[in-house]
């Protein structure tokens, strides 16, 4: 089946994209990227999703292209079976290389289940694997900043020290959510310096370019940033 669904990908192809996008994701080879818009692979998962047989492009990996991940991260988006669908996210998630591919990497299910799906964060967290901790991250983000939020989140994605780039990107960006969701108990962190320098400031800076923030929030948030010390 993936020799069915490579051709597909190629039919699909659209080589000015290809270009564009490979620019955007420095892991990933550009020779990999076949350049099928988001949308196409969207719609294609869907109807993939339908087929007995998806299972055995789901048990090929590791896939050879970019796409096939991209496809891969879509499909197991649309599995309504919670067990099934953290079965095959544990499975594919070392297989990862790519931020574009994790944060794709976003089931439907997991909405009703988050109970269980705080669990497996708390494991992915520990992680040694950059793309598992991102998408750890990244799920604490979209599932647990609001009717969910618990003081204890924030205080988890803290502890986290990572030397990865796409790791503490995702920690900014969850800071940068948090301070607009739960701007009270997520300031402390920032007053506290409970971040690493690069992470907090960035953290400031997503914050301070999102619209979800009050102007003179901005302003304090601003002040709060830490200057290098100059050599």
């Amino acid at each position: 089946m993936t020799e069915e669904i490579r051709e597909e990908l190629f039919r699909l192809q659209d080589e000015k994209y290809r270009d564009f996008q490979s620019k955007l994701i420095p892991t990933v080879r550009a020779e990999t990227v076949i350049g099928v818009r988001t949308p196409e692979l969207r719609k294609y998962a869907k109807k993939l999703l339908k087929r007995d047989e998806i299972k055995n492009f789901l048990d090929d990996l590791p896939h050879g292209y970019f796409d096939e991940n991209q496809l891969h991260a879509f499909i197991i988006s649309e599995i309504k079976d919670y067990e099934l669908c953290m079965q095959e996210v544990i499975r594919f998630l070392p297989y990862i290389d790519n931020w574009a591919t994790c944060d794709q990497l976003s089931p439907k299910v997991f909405k009703k289940h988050r109970q269980e799906l705080l669990d497996m964060i708390t494991v992915w967290l520990q992680s040694e694997e950059t793309y598992t901790i991102r998408f750890g991250v990244g799920m604490l983000m979209q599932h647990f900043l609001d009717e969910d939020f618990d003081p204890a989140y924030p205080g988890m994605v803290a502890q986290i020290r990572s030397e990865e780039y796409y790791v503490n990107m995702m920690i900014a960006w969850y800071f940068a959510t948090a301070l607009a969701k739960q701007y009270e108990q997520i300031l402390p962190y920032i007053e506290n310096h409970r971040l690493d320098v690069w992470t907090h400031n960035r953290a400031i800076q997503k914050s301070v370019e999102s619209n979800r923030i009050a102007p003179e929030q901005k302003e304090y948030l601003k002040s709060l940033k830490i200057k290098k010390a100059k050599v």
